[in-house]
């Protein structure tokens, strides 16, 4: 696009061989600049409070912060800069609540070398880049309570603790990485059995990967 303004772009992914396949596909455009990389959520946040980007593409799986927080912090830090979030999560899992948070967008990699540029385009303009399917999740947000899944009746805290649980962590190791106390972890576990009218930590885990909310 000659003439255009270049679009000054920060990538972060914990993985280099993702950093790089990301790059080659963002070469090709004339007026595409990767300017940055991060490879954990610290360094993200570090480059954005010290440099100017038009544009951050990140993975919402990174070391140093569990997913939605470090959208959250993203948002806190430039509130003005579209997010593109680029996972390997499936949109049911992440991405509904990823917008309501303040992402301008979701793909999954599985999806980049088709989207990405075109979703780049689209959110620096200052729109959203939203498929059809989380358009549709979307708008079962608002739709009567009877008709929602178990999981979407969830705060964001308490969807994280079950996608945890579900994944095999221990309490202690889901207190720390969220940082809160144990008793926290216990609190919201039991508010999470609660909603989803579950008694166990193994029903939780059958819910999550009938749902394909983990791995």
């Amino acid at each position: 696009m000659k003439g255009s303004p270049v679009i000054r772009i920060l990538i972060a992914d914990d993985h280099p061989l993702v950093r790089e396949g990301l790059k080659k596909i963002l070469k090709e455009e004339s007026d595409m600049d990767v300017v940055g990389e991060a490879q954990n959520s610290e360094e993200l946040a570090g480059l954005m409070q010290r440099r100017k980007f038009d544009v951050v593409v990140t993975d919402l799986s990174m070391p140093g912060r569990n997913a939605l927080e470090l959208l959250k912090d993203v948002s806190k830090i430039a509130p003005r800069i579209p997010v593109l979030i680029l996972t390997m999560h499936p949109e049911e899992r992440f991405a509904v609540r990823a917008i309501q948070l303040g992402a301008a967008g979701y793909i999954t990699k599985e999806s980049a070398p088709v989207e990405l540029v075109k979703a780049i385009r689209h959110v620096v303009t200052g729109g959203k880049y939203i498929t059809p399917s989380v358009a549709e999740r979307m708008a079962r947000e608002y739709a009567p309570l009877g008709t929602k899944a178990p999981h979407e009746l969830l705060s964001n805290r308490e969807f994280e603790i079950l996608c945890m649980i579900a994944s095999g962590k221990a309490v202690k190791e889901i207190a720390d990485e969220l940082n809160i106390s144990i008793n926290t972890v216990h609190t919201y576990r039991s508010r999470v059995l609660e909603k989803m009218n579950a008694r166990s930590n193994s029903e939780l885990t059958q819910y999550a990967i009938r749902n394909n909310l983990v791995e």
